[in-house]
This record gives C-alpha cells, structure tokens and sequence, in this order.
C-alpha cells in the first residue's frame, strides 16, 4: 500500500490505481475456492453452542486492524520486503493442501489464517505488516479445537467445575454426592454435560478477554493478567452455574433447569464474567500508582475507521501481490479440475458376526448402549460383550468401535470417558506388549489401573490404524493425517480390554487373564477392523 498521512477522500482518489483492488479481489476469491473446506468446517463448527461466537471473530479482527492501520502512516514509496509475505503465502497453501489431501477440513481452516497474514505482510511488506499479528492472531479464537484437544479440555474443565460447584453445595447446605461428573441429589442425578463443561463461555470470554488486553493501555503485566485470568473466572462461574442448577434441582426439580431458563441461565453466567473482567481491570488500575480511569486505559475510540477501509483502494498491483493472486488461482483450478479418486469401502466384516467363542473364552450377548452415549461415542460399528472362562473366576470386557471416517470426531480415548464415568486412573502407562505375550511385531497399547471407591480394574487400549497399533492418541491423529493423504483412508478403531481385580488376587493374576483374551481377539481382529 501507498498511504499519506493525508485520509481525506480526494487524497484517496488521486492515489487510486484500480490494478491494485482488481488482484487482491482475485487473491481473496481465489482463496475462498482454494481454502473452501476450511470455510465449511468453520460454518458447520459455528452451529456448535461451544462455537456460535465464530462468526463475530472476523468481525472484531477486522476492526482491530482498522484500529491499528490508524497509527499507520502511508508509505509514499515503493515497499521492498514484501516477499516474505509470498513465502507465507506457499507455506499456507502447503499447509491447506495437506488438510485437502487427507481430508481433514480443520487442518484447511488453520491454514487459512497463515494465508490472512501472508496477505498483511504482501500488501505493507514485513517490516510494517508484520505488526497487525494482533488482529491475525485473533483469528484462532474462531477456529474449532482439534478433537483430541477438545474432549481433553472438556473432560478437565467438567472434572473442576463438578468438584467446585459440588463444593458450593455443600456450603449452602444441599447433601450431595459426586461420582466423576456426576452430581448424585439423591432424587435426581445431573450430569455436566460436554456442552455445559464451560467451554460455552470459555471460547467466547478468551476472545473478549484477548481483546480487552490489546485495547487496554497499561502495564504489560496488567494485560497478562487480563489474559490468562479469563479461564479461571470461566470455570469459577460455571461452577456457580453447576451449584445454582443443583440448587434448583434439589428445590423444585430438574424440569427448571431445561429449556429457556437454562438458555438464560448461560447468558447470565457470560455477562458475569464479562463483568468481572471489568472490576478485574479497575482493580489492578485503582492499585496502580498513577490510577488512571477504567474509561482513559481501555482505548475504545472508533473514529475514522471507515476511511482507514477505504484505503484499500490504495493497494499497490506490486510483483508479489501479482504472483500471489496467480499462485493461489492455479491451485484453486488444479483441485478443482483434479480427477476424482473413486473412493472404495473398506472390506470389513460387521461385528455382528464377531465369534461368541475365543479358545476357552466364551462372550455374552453383545451390550447396546444406551442413546446418548451412542450419540457421544458417533461410532459406525461397535461390539462390547463380556467374555467368561471355567477356568477364571472374573471375565474381561470387550469394547471395540470403528469408524470410517475419523475426522468428524472420531476416537475418545478412554483417559477422557473413564473420570467422567466416576473411575479414578490410579497409574497409566505405555508399553510394547509384543516382548510379554510372545508376539513377533511391536504392539503398543495402554496398560492401567483405574479404581472407584474398593473397586480396581485392569485395563488394556490402544488405537488401530490400518496395522498400526497406537498407544498415544496425538500420535493416532498425526497418522490418520499420514494415512489421509497416503492411502486416502481415515476409518480406524478404539480397542479396549478390561477385567476386575479381585480383593484375593494381584494385579499379575488380573493381567494374566487379561494377556489371554488379548491374544485371542488380535488373532479375529483384522477381520472386523482392517489391518491394510
């Protein structure tokens, strides 16, 4: 851009050059066709209640910058250090091809924030661009979460906010007890929910608070604060929201906790937040030696930010901005005109058919699980059966689930729906089971003890990936991106073993019978979850 300090309407004029607008509109169409599944999955996240603030994220973005580029003076000259912008801009594309080859839609949105900046840096050059990193790191505040970040967030924040809000009960005298995430009245059982774990409030409170720090003139360490203090009041007030609703609960019944009263409820609980953010900042100011007022540190004024917009029309048509408006049209036309992979079924046989019998092991009837945990668990096939030998005096529980397409949430690790369920892992670790039990090849899993009150549990999982055997879920999604683009596959399983250890018996005994069962179901299991 060539900007004067001169904003008037007929400075704008005399300095527009058409060709400059004409190829950002061509860099920014041609963007929006390139990086179109990151756009979709930013629209489908935005119908999540945890998600709905995404939509005003590009809003306030754009606003900040505007804010910004008023501190900005126009460069009268020809801008040197716009290249890399364009470097950016070929890693973005990279990085969205990546996401577009293993179909994973959110890889494609997080690239599309590197392609916001990459255009910041063409159009001012680094040394100026690289200055509105405020505003582009905004941004992430309207992208959904990873998956596996999402429930391992979910499941901390339910866990704290249960004990919390139990512990608020308790001081306003309602007998309660807490089993994981469950808040057991007596009469009534309330669950906190995923969507009720205060991720709701956290997304958008993060937001405003990363907002207030940027527009708050003080000390730095004042804006630390303001940063970071918005996930503990988060979690602060949806354990004041979980204690109200068992209050309630407990008072009138769980019918007044539903429907508009409970949508109002959360709005109430978002603006007290807001609100303590807000004595939080006047606090640290009424402490602060000079006290200045709230209103004179939070720089709110939003004068001349529709003409600092209209210096758009001021875009140069540089070399860089050229090339970039060319490189992201070529590859939005090479995808598109792409020949079509026909996509084949996995070949697998349904659990349906999986065998009743395992050498001397002999399963129930497979368990259905009840519907909300189904929808929860958003598996395409599974089996879970409990498996009993003559010979062993306690069986082993059986739980598999398979998913064809990974990438719309798939696998929850047991490390998350256990302490949700009330079971306390008492030791975790990692192992390669292959050396103990007689196997040629590697085979990773998950080896724990978990416990409920005098109740312990032997626990065996690990994720299959296509002869894979995986222990560490972060490592499970990094191949399914591999595997995406590779093989152009994203089905996989969860695969757990679990049997009770008896007050009478060591945790060797248990695992010996657990060893057994192991052996057994890897010899059926390529057949139900593919290993090619």
């Amino acid at each position: 851009m060539s900007l004067t300090s001169d904003t008037s309407p007929r400075r704008f004029a005399s300095q527009t050059n058409l060709m400059g607008p004409f190829w950002l509109l061509v860099a920014v169409l041609a963007a929006a066709v390139f990086f179109q599944e990151g756009l979709n999955a930013l629209f489908e996240a935005w119908q999540m209640p945890e998600y709905s603030h995404g939509p005003l994220i590009p809003v306030l973005s754009a606003l900040l910058f505007l804010r910004q580029l008023k501190y900005v003076p126009v460069q009268p000259g020809p801008v040197s250090d716009r290249w890399p912008g364009v470097a950016l801009l070929v890693f973005a594309m990279a990085f969205g091809l990546l996401g577009k080859l293993a179909e994973i839609d959110d890889v494609v949105a997080y690239a599309l924030i590197l392609w916001v900046g990459a255009i910041l840096l063409i159009s001012f050059g680094w040394k100026t661009g690289r200055a509105f990193w405020p505003p582009v790191l905004h941004l992430v505040y309207m992208l959904p979460l990873p998956g596996v970040l999402y429930y391992k967030l979910s499941t901390f924040l339910q866990m704290i906010s249960s004990e919390l809000g139990v512990w608020f009960l308790y001081l306003i005298g309602v007998s309660v007890y807490l089993e994981g995430n469950i808040i057991d009245l007596g009469v009534y059982k309330l669950h906190v929910a995923e969507a009720c774990s205060g991720l709701r409030y956290l997304f958008p409170i993060l937001s405003f608070s990363y907002i207030f720090a940027v527009l708050y003139r003080g000390p730095m360490w004042h804006k630390a604060v303001l940063l970071i203090s918005a996930a503990p009041i988060t979690v602060f007030m949806n354990a004041v929201r979980i204690a109200i609703a068992g209050y309630i609960v407990d008072t009138w019944g769980i019918e007044h906790v539903e429907g508009f009263s409970h949508f109002f409820e959360g709005w109430v609980i978002f603006m007290s937040c807001v609100l303590i953010l807000f004595f939080l900042a006047w606090l640290m100011l009424f402490l602060h030696p000079d006290r200045p007022g709230l209103a004179e540190a939070l720089d709110l004024d939003t004068h001349g930010l529709a003409a600092q917009a209209a210096r758009l029309r001021l875009v140069r048509p540089s070399a860089a901005l050229i090339l970039g408006a060319l490189l992201l049209s070529a590859g939005a036309l090479t995808w598109q005109v792409r020949p079509e992979i026909a996509t084949q079924a996995v070949a697998r046989e349904p659990f349906t058919l999986f065998p009743r019998r395992m050498g001397e092991w002999v399963s129930s009837a497979p368990k259905t699980l009840g519907p909300g945990i189904e929808k929860s668990l958003a598996a395409d096939d599974y089996h879970s059966v409990s498996f009993a030998h003559p010979g062993h005096k306690a069986p082993v529980e059986l739980f598999v689930a398979w998913y064809e397409d990974q990438t719309k949430g798939g696998t929850h690790s047991p490390e998350i729906c256990l302490p949700g369920s009330g079971w306390e892992i008492a030791w975790l670790e990692r192992v390669d089971i292959a050396p103990e039990v007689g196997l040629d090849a590697p085979y990773n899993l998950n080896r724990a003890v978990i416990q409920k009150g005098e109740v312990r549990m032997l626990v065996y999982y690990w994720f299959e990936q296509h002869g894979r055997h995986v222990a560490w879920d972060f490592a499970a999604k990094f191949y399914l991106l591999v595997d995406g683009i590779t093989m152009g596959r994203t089905d996989g399983a969860l695969v757990r073993l679990i049997t009770p250890i008896a007050e009478d018996e060591t945790e060797a005994a248990a695992e010996d019978r657990l060893k057994e069962v192991f052996l057994e179901t890897v010899e059926v299991l390529p057949r139900f979850v593919p290993d090619a």
